[in-house]
């Protein structure tokens, strides 16, 4: 079975809709809905008072119509009985206010009785439906990413500093406090990274982005173990959420799940739509080392910034075959039916406010029947062998004031590498440069791309180095090796992790302007980025040929053992990248997925299946298979679009 449906929101509506709900559930094929995502204050209208009826009426009603349920514990917005109570449970900014009642995720995470509250009530959801046969998964809270700075907050933070550092001198040592006086003697002085007159200490807000996730981590894990003794058979998860303002480690939070299920909502209308939901699928893929879940996309509707963009006919089950197509479980929606009221009351939805006679009801009919008939052969793997690295705290270390240039765009550099290997039709993975066994996972791979990876441990410099020598193509971008993990410069020159390696040498920075450009001997430009590069070994491929840098080394390539360390020192555009990574894959060996495909045409190979997407306008005729049986071999394939 792949998991098909969206979050149900029941409580919403009068008892006479929801007969209707499972028909049209019925009709589209539906197989799974999540239940019970922010339903906390219908479940436990009082403290300790529960009223569990109308979700046991849901469940029986789910289960006749033979549709399974992944139940939410609905912790991500407490009810206002409870802030009402503990108005200490409320989140604190980083400018002191303390936040109201009023919207979701408006909690603080460190607040005893609110972690107490949810325990309480995923305690009596478990106890009630930990056998239910409706149940297929627990969905514990949404979106865990809400930020607090209060007092409450301080002393757990001090808390998860000790057990980091140990000591007050080993964190003076990592946070460099001996600059601008901050040097600390005692705990108690240690709070939160508020608003302060100028610049905050980097290593003090990093070490807080990963004390939330710890903390938050922390909260799943309450949950997630009341639910898995009430009945270890059923797998829980959680649903992770990409953005800046997020502070979870996703690929540390990936070990604590049963299944990495994942909300991806890509927000470009054009192309650029199809190749973010190639990059969440394979971002998605990494988390898991395998399979994962769609929780939440929105089926007929991009949200661009300032306006949401209508899907065209196709569009939903396009998006929704990549994702599978990449090792998604299935494809789950928010939402399955559209609000008449409410903060989101115009987001996207299964059935919309038109009702089922709708484009967006009739295409989800269409794909219903598809995932059924494809559900049989689609839980392969995804074989790809090139990677591009993915790092959470060197994304949060690039975020801070005090940097060389405010263009610095952690996850925009790794977007496009990734989207130079989409152009290129080469299946990617993604690592993770912090994880412990980073050198074993690197053996899967003949190539390597590391985008802005800022902060870099001796353990995983010496997992590079060992990945090349044994003759593996590693790209580094700019930006990469320059730190230790707590944030302090490596000493000797740029990028202090990497120079053996590379070859080369960074001695200084010259940042770009937007609009300005310095040209490169092969004709391509720096944008963005450029920096003064001294040769230790390395051969230049490409030189500055403008500028103070001009006849300066641009981009290198150093032997290393039996592979090659190739060195990007300017910002280039997308078809410079998409070059340059096509001439390294070409290196290191690796073909695309289907050669030959014309533009606008994608290929993902998932186990025995191969899925071919048009995402043009108009039919094209693709290679044939060589694996396939349903042409003559040397033939010609035609698809039409969507």
């Amino acid at each position: 079975m792949l998991f098909f449906g969206g979050d149900y929101n029941p409580e919403q509506w009068p008892e006479e809709v929801w007969a209707e709900d499972v028909a049209l559930m019925r009709q589209a094929g539906v197989t799974v809905v999540s239940l019970g995502v922010f339903a906390w204050s219908h479940l436990e209208p009082e403290e300790g008072r529960y009223e569990f009826g109308w979700l046991d009426r849901v469940l029986d009603r789910l289960h006749d119509g033979g549709i399974k349920v992944a139940l939410a514990t609905p912790t991500a917005s407490p009810p206002p009985w409870f802030t009402l109570a503990h108005p200490e449970g409320l989140p604190v900014t980083a400018d002191g206010v303390r936040l109201t009642h009023g919207s979701r995720d408006t909690y603080c995470v460190s607040a005893p009785a609110y972690r107490a509250a949810a325990r309480a009530i995923a305690s009596q959801l478990a106890a009630r439906y930990a056998r239910h046969p409706a149940l297929a998964l627990w969905h514990v809270h949404n979106e865990y990413g809400t930020d607090c700075r209060c007092d409450l907050t301080a002393a757990a933070f001090r808390s998860w500093l000790r057990d980091r550092h140990g000591s007050l001198d080993t964190l003076n040592e990592a946070w460099t406090t001996a600059f601008w006086s901050q040097r600390y003697s005692n705990w108690a002085q240690i709070t939160p990274p508020r608003a302060t007159r100028y610049l905050p200490n980097p290593a003090h807000v990093l070490d807080f982005r990963r004390f939330l996730s710890d903390e938050l981590l922390g909260a799943f894990v309450e949950q997630r173990d009341l639910l898995r003794a009430a009945n270890p058979e059923v797998p829980i998860t959680t649903n992770f959420v990409q953005g800046g303002w997020v502070s979870v480690d996703h690929a540390r939070w990936a070990a604590e799940v049963d299944l990495v299920a994942v909300d991806h909502y890509p927000a470009g209308s054009g192309d650029e739509a199809e190749v973010e939901t190639a990059f969440g699928g394979d971002l998605a893929r990494g988390w898991a080392r395998g399979e994962w879940l769609l929780m939440e996309t929105a089926p007929n509707l991009i949200y661009t910034p300032g306006r949401m963009h209508a899907k065209e006919p196709g569009r939903l089950t396009r998006h929704s075959l990549s994702y599978v197509a990449r090792g998604s479980r299935g494809a789950m929606y928010f939402q399955w039916r559209q609000p008449r009221g409410g903060a989101e009351l115009f987001h996207s939805a299964l059935v919309p406010h038109a009702g089922p006679d709708s484009p967006v009801f009739r295409e989800a009919v269409g794909l219903g029947r598809t995932l059924k008939a494809i559900a049989p052969h689609a839980r392969g793997r995804v074989e790809a062998r090139v990677a591009v690295g993915w790092d959470a705290p060197s994304w949060w270390a690039l975020q801070g004031g005090g940097l060389p240039s405010a263009g610095i765009d952690y996850p925009g550099a790794v977007r496009q590498a990734h989207r130079a290997l989409y152009h290129s039709g080469v299946a990617t993975d993604f690592v993770f440069p912090g994880s412990d066994d980073l050198g074993t996972v690197l053996r899967s791979y003949d190539m390597v791309v590391l985008p802005h990876l800022y902060l870099v441990s001796d353990q995983a410099a010496d997992s590079l180095r060992e990945f090349v020598a044994g003759g593996g193509h590693l790209v580094v971008g700019h930006l990469s090796g320059i730190a230790d993990p707590a944030g302090r410069i490596r000493l000797g020159g740029y990028p202090g992790a990497f120079r053996d390696l590379l070859g080369i040498r960074v001695v200084e920075w010259r940042p770009l302007a937007d609009g300005d450009a310095v040209p490169l001997d092969n004709g391509d430009l720096a944008i963005r980025w450029s920096e003064r590069v001294e040769t230790a070994g390395a051969t230049t491929l490409v030189r500055y040929a403008g500028d103070v840098l001009a006849g300066a080394p641009a981009i290198t390539r150093h032997r290393f053992g039996a592979g090659a360390a190739w060195y990007v020192s300017p910002g280039l555009d997308d078809d410079a990248t998409r070059r340059l990574l096509a001439e390294v894959t070409g290196a290191a060996g690796v073909p695309p997925v289907l050669p030959g495909l014309p533009p606008r045409v994608e290929a993902v190979r998932r186990g025995d299946l191969l899925y071919l997407f048009n995402h043009g306008d108009v039919s094209q005729a693709v290679p044939s298979p060589d694996r396939e049986v349903v042409i003559p071999p040397g033939g010609a394939l035609t698809i039409g679009p969507a």
